[in-house]
């Protein structure tokens, strides 16, 4: 059977199909199966390496993944994972606040179409450093994945209280960032000290994807999509298209080698669905559609986490048929 050969076929394929059927398996079998048992497969293995490597495993997987590729870095490139990083976080959390503001303005705390100005900023400001850097890893290069390093400073709420002048004002922890930093940082002063260190890691840059994406996608419930109904839905979708395209039309004018690449931020972070309750924390005005407010964001993380992947491998089509006419 050629299952590896079948998976490299759907667009992002080594991403968008463990992760979509890490989220079927903890739909249905996660915390019950089939809705039949009090008991599912997270309890009936929780604290075994199943849980581990299929449930709880995305983040120190990810961390692997990331020294790995940063293996690959050179030194003397060393400038462009920072200057892609800056780029892509600034168009991801300035379109994000612009939309959410320019809304909040307008139609006030309700929003449009049931989308509260909460759940667009919260939705739109923050991506998915993960999938991004799974995508950067397929389409892109080692400075790509390494952008990702400076794109983690969208996580949490910072940005959407910043934009909705949430009384009180969070901050991002320094540990957070350091330790993002850290394993790419390493990484890539072995991979510059000892040749053979980035040819024995290399491989890992583009392994370790599945092994990671399974889990993230466990820690989905595809029943969110229903219960958010077509607002989430459209949140997610309009998510994707437009900070997606403008990541990719901004690398396409600053010339980047790999221009798709900057559709990878077209996506909504896992946590994001904590902004609304860390919100309306600071700001009790915002408990009233805080609620709904989660539910959409879980909405839009899973059809970005579905989308995304699609229009970067289109995009990646796109630009290698430029790419080769060029050639020729």
């Amino acid at each position: 059977m050629r299952i590896l050969d079948t998976i490299k076929k759907v667009p992002g394929g080594l991403m968008v199909i463990p992760l979509l059927l890490g989220a079927i398996v903890n739909t249905f079998f996660g915390e019950s199966i089939l809705g039949l048992t009090d008991t599912g497969l997270w309890n009936w293995f929780d604290g075994t390496f199943t849980t581990h490597l299929f449930k709880t495993g995305a983040m120190p997987i990810l961390a692997v993944f990331l020294f790995c590729n940063a293996t690959t870095i050179d030194f003397r490139k060393a400038g462009v994972p920072l200057y892609k990083g800056v780029v892509l976080t600034a168009t991801k959390v300035g379109l994000g606040i612009i939309i959410g503001v320019i809304i909040g303005k307008v139609f006030g705390p309700e929003g449009v179409i049931g989308l509260a100005p909460l759940a667009i900023v919260g939705a739109i400001a923050n991506s998915n450093g993960g999938l991004y850097a799974a995508l950067a890893g397929e389409y892109g290069d080692a400075t790509d994945v390494g952008a990702v390093s400076i794109l983690s400073i969208n996580d949490g709420p910072f940005f959407t209280m910043v934009a909705l002048g949430a009384a009180g004002v969070a901050t991002i922890p320094i540990s957070t960032l350091i330790g993002c930093i850290v394993p790419i940082v390493i990484g890539c002063i072995l991979g510059n000290m000892d040749e053979k260190i980035r040819e024995f890691c290399a491989p890992g840059a583009t392994m370790m994807i599945p092994f990671f994406a399974f889990p993230l996608g466990a820690g989905l419930h595809l029943t969110n999509l229903v219960k958010a109904g077509i607002p989430g839905i459209v949140l997610g979708i309009a998510c994707t298209l437009l900070t997606g395209l403008a990541g990719y039309f901004i690398y396409k004018l600053l010339r980047m080698k790999y221009p798709e690449v900057g559709a990878a931020i077209g996506t909504t972070a896992g946590n994001a669905a904590a902004t609304p309750a860390a919100v309306a924390a600071a700001d009790p005005t915002m408990v009233a559609v805080a609620s709904v407010a989660t539910v959409q964001i879980t909405a839009a993380i899973i059809v970005t986490a579905l989308l995304c992947p699609l229009l970067t491998s289109y995009l990646h089509k796109v630009e290698e048929k430029k790419r080769k006419r060029k050639e020729a």
